[in-house]
This record gives structure tokens, sequence and C-alpha cells, in this order.
């Protein structure tokens, strides 16, 4: 018997449980002391990574059973994903309305390609079939990838009303040190 696929999938599991975690104890308090378009930039650079998924090609030439058209939509959907996330990012940077409906369209793709992946792995009988690197992004980055998901719809929902360079939750400290660079 083969222990690779409970392995994969209790890891998995265990990673979104940490980073739920930690997401919960640092990064959400993090959050309320920046104004909406720094929290926002800040959820969406883990995105702008989604292009390690690149690495299925290697995977794939080492013995990774997974088919070419398999690995090409892992490829399409997370190479899409990060290029709408840096996008989003640099018109965050510029505080350009059209930020939000782009960070929006990313939520909307990353849970699409996050489903179809899932089916694709599923369909295609990858689960516990994954090694090395492949292993890596799977147990560690991918549900890097959900749990800040989970955060930007939130802040992008919860925030909505907000102006991109609003400081409406921010602590005293953090206003006041806006104060001291202002004068």
């Amino acid at each position: 018997m083969t222990y690779m696929m409970p392995a994969q999938a209790g890891a998995q599991l265990l990673s979104l449980i940490v980073f739920a975690a930690a997401a919960r104890w640092y990064v959400v308090p993090w959050l309320k002391s920046r104004s909406r378009a720094d929290a926002l930039g800040a959820l969406l650079w883990v995105h702008v990574f989604r292009y390690v998924a690149l690495q299925v090609f290697s995977a794939q030439h080492d013995g990774f059973p997974i088919s070419d058209s398999g690995a090409l939509e892992i490829v399409i959907g997370d190479v899409a994903g990060a290029v709408i996330a840096f996008a989003a990012i640099a018109l965050l940077r510029y505080r350009a309305r059209f930020a939000i409906p782009l960070a929006w369209l990313l939520a909307l793709e990353t849970v699409y390609d996050t489903i179809t992946n899932i089916q694709g792995g599923l369909r295609e009988h990858l689960m516990g079939a994954a090694s090395g690197v492949t292993w890596l992004v799977l147990v560690y980055f991918v549900p890097m990838v959900v749990v800040s998901c989970v955060l930007f719809v939130w802040q992008l929902y919860a925030r909505r009303g907000e102006a991109l360079d609003s400081m409406r939750d921010c602590d005293f400290r953090s206003q006041a040190s806006l104060a001291l660079k202002a004068s």
C-alpha cells in the first residue's frame, strides 16, 4: 500500500489549518491597520507567483503522469491568475478604481482554476502522484493561495464602501505615524 495520497491530503489539510491560523492571528489584525489598497495589494502578491505552475512541464518530463492537456490547463489558469494579480497590484499602487473589478476577476478566476484543477487531478488519478517540487507546490503553495483568496475576498466585500486610500480601521499608532509623515 502506498501512503502518498493520504500523506499529500494530510499535508495539504495541515497547511490550510496553519495558514488559516496565521492569517487569523497575524494577517487580519495587520490588514485592519492598512488602507484598503495596501491591504489588497499585500494579499494579491501571493498570486503573482502562481507562475510556479510552469514547473508542471518539468514534472511531466520527469514522470509526473499528467496529460499534456491537463498540464496546459493548469499553466494557463495559474499564469493568467499571476498576470491579473500583478495588473491589479499595479492599479492599486495608483489608487485606480479599476483595480477592484480586477481583484474580483482574480477571485473568480482563482475559484474556477482551483475547482478545475481538482477535477482534472481526480480525472487523471493524480492524487498522491506528486513528488519533489510538485509535492511542495501542492502541499504549501496551493493552500497559501486558497487562504490568500479567502482573505482578499473578505477585504473586497467588508471594505466595499471604502475608498482605496481610506484608513478607516487603522489603529491609533498607524494614524499618528501618518500624521507625523504628513507634517
